[in-house]
Parts: C-alpha cells; sequence; structure tokens
C-alpha cells in the first residue's frame, strides 16, 4: 500500500469516473490491478495517493492510462504556468511530472533521469517525443530510433512502441494528443 504524501496526484474521482463508466465494482479492479479494494475505495475518496507504479496499474485495469486519469482529475485552465520548480504531481521515484495539467487536448509529461522500456504503449491518437537533455532510445514500428539532444520523434496513433534513456541524467518530454479528443484521418 502506497503512504500518502502531500505531493501525489488527487486522482480519487477520476479513478471513480472512470470505474463507474465501465460498470466496475472496486472488487472487479482489485482483482484486475493487484491493488486492495480498501486502498482503491481511499483513492477515490482522496484519503490516500497512488504512486506512478500503482496508478498506472489502476490505470491498465480501467483501460486507461496514468496520463490520462492525471488530466481528468485537474480541473481545465484557460491559462496556467507549470513553473520548472513545481514539483507538484511529481512521482519522485519514477522522476516524472505533468508539465500540462487538467483535461486538455493534449497531455505533455517531463521525464528526468533513468527510464526503462519496461512498458509497451499504444495511443488511439500521436504522439510527440522531444529530448532536451541526454538520449534515448525508442523501437517504434520494428525498428530501434536513437535520439540525442534536440531530437524529436513523432509515434502516430496505433503504433506500438516503448522507449528507454541511454545516458544518465537524461530529460524528455512526451507530447500526446488526448485519447478524448478524435483525430479524423486525412
Amino acid at each position: 500500500m502506497d503512504a500518502e504524501s502531500t505531493d501525489a496526484p488527487r486522482v480519487g474521482a477520476a479513478v471513480r469516473r472512470r470505474r463507474r463508466a465501465l460498470d466496475l465494482t472496486l472488487a472487479d479492479v482489485a482483482g484486475l490491478s493487484g491493488l486492495s479494494s480498501p486502498f482503491l475505495s481511499q483513492i477515490e475518496n482522496d484519503r490516500a495517493r497512488p504512486s506512478m507504479r500503482s496508478l498506472q496499474r489502476i490505470a491498465d485495469a480501467l483501460g486507461t492510462t496514468a496520463v490520462q486519469l492525471l488530466a481528468a482529475s485537474d480541473e481545465t485552465r484557460a491559462v496556467d504556468v507549470v513553473r520548472a520548480g513545481d514539483e507538484s504531481g511529481l512521482d519522485r521515484e519514477a522522476r516524472v511530472r505533468p508539465v500540462v495539467r487538467g483535461r486538455h487536448q493534449i497531455h505533455a509529461l517531463e521525464f528526468v533521469g533513468e527510464h526503462e522500456a519496461d512498458r509497451e504503449f499504444r495511443h488511439r491518437n500521436d504522439e510527440l517525443m522531444y529530448v532536451a537533455d541526454g538520449s534515448v532510445e525508442v523501437e517504434a514500428d520494428g525498428r530501434i530510433h536513437r535520439l540525442g539532444r534536440g531530437d524529436t520523434l513523432l509515434v502516430s496513433g496505433g503504433v506500438r512502441h516503448r522507449w528507454r534513456t541511454t545516458e544518465p541524467g537524461s530529460r524528455v518530454l512526451v507530447v500526446a494528443v488526448g485519447d478524448h479528443v478524435e483525430v479524423l484521418e486525412p
């Protein structure tokens, strides 16, 4: 069970809305995520805050992503500045923080430090990766792409991909079109 942290994101309402939309019980989500029903109840009632690892387990059980749950948990803002030192929402273990808050047409996360290719992603819509510092290796569409500082990579919606940093101190910005936005084929 995760300890409550004042810096961890509040995602209870977003988790509850998604669970109910799928017509799942807490016990269903507990079985799918490997987390306990009481812990999930505490999360939904904002009495506990999950680590990014637990949030991803919940997201997987709900057929979504941690990014989407985080985005759905914040109010949409017409103008919002996220300062470089703002660590609200930062997962200290994973060293990832949202750089766009709220439910918008894009999601954006900054990853700092090591990131392993232990998870494959496939999003409905497009994703852009920008390497601010260091280097990254991305496996996408059956090929390995090596990116360095200043390089970008676009992954079209539906393409399976995974990535990892290859240099200590790497900083990567990942921007994705929100899954709630329907992207039409040209």
